[in-house]
């Protein structure tokens, strides 16, 4: 996957993100809940993207 493919789709998640945050009234909590679970989304989606979670379903203990 381009390099320019990964940045575009970290900006538009940030962009929908912004706006949810600041046009759709929530509670705090639930905007912070919100905001980490689509950190996390977007944390796990890099790795698999980089190739990081497949070596680390290779790895035996």
């Amino acid at each position: 996957m381009p390099v320019l493919t990964i940045i575009i789709v970290i900006m538009v998640v940030g962009v929908i993100l912004w706006l949810i945050n600041s046009y759709i009234p929530m509670q705090r909590t639930i905007k912070s809940i919100l905001n980490a679970v689509v950190v996390i989304v977007l944390v796990i989606w890099l790795l698999k993207v980089f190739g990081v979670l497949d070596s680390l379903q290779n790895l035996t203990i």
